[in-house]
């Protein structure tokens, strides 16, 4: 046994806690070894002394007053910190709303030129900012027209949709699909919230 391994068993020996091959052990160590029984001596004499003391007895505020004197934790203003730890599937939902809304705001008011789309555009004419649907003409598919006037006097085989704009159908006009007029801001999110997951599902 090393001395360095005999000190914690010394402590647990006067302890009263050492047994058995451990106890036999450092008994044999001690003998051998004139440092350790020296320093076995001495603790043992001092523990010897600290059991002559006499026995103060033990207020019984002593628990209440040390617990009075304790600093009281200051709580933490965690606020929304706080929320988003306890509720992550809100905070991430939270989250990608912002992001959708601000890239949609962003998407809106990025260009103010008009833009027209669909699948038969030679069927249209476009003078200024209004988009034409002569007589006798038919757009095949569906029609879309960002911050621009429509004014349907053909057919259109499909939707029209209006973003940011206004449409007129004269008596003559035949649409198929529907007309869909979006002038604000949260209606166009809208708009393109539906286009997304028309794209999606089937």
């Amino acid at each position: 046994m090393q001395c360095s391994d005999a000190l914690p068993l010394i402590h647990e020996y006067l302890d009263g806690d050492l047994e058995g091959a451990d106890a036999v052990e450092l008994k044999k160590h001690l003998l051998a070894c004139p440092a350790c029984n020296k320093l076995f001596k001495q603790m043992e004499q001092t523990e010897a002394c600290i059991r002559l003391l006499p026995k103060t007895p033990v207020p019984s505020d002593l628990t209440a007053r040390i617990m009075g004197n304790i600093p009281a934790k200051k709580k933490r203003r965690e606020g929304w910190l706080k929320w988003l730890r306890t509720h992550p599937a809100l905070s991430v939902a939270s989250v990608f709303l912002l992001v959708m809304a601000t890239s949609f705001l962003s998407l809106w008011d990025q260009d103010r030129d008009m833009v027209v789309k669909g699948a038969s555009l030679d069927q249209v004419v476009i003078q200024g900012d209004t988009v034409i649907i002569p007589q006798g003409h038919t757009v095949q598919g569906d029609l879309t027209v960002k911050r621009g006037k429509v004014q349907v006097d053909g057919n259109v085989e499909g939707n029209v949709t209006v973003i940011d704009g206004s449409y007129n159908l004269a008596s003559t006009a035949y649409i198929s699909g529907h007309v869909n007029s979006v002038d604000q801001t949260l209606e166009w999110i809208w708009y393109k919230v539906n286009e997304v997951f028309s794209w999606v599902t089937p």
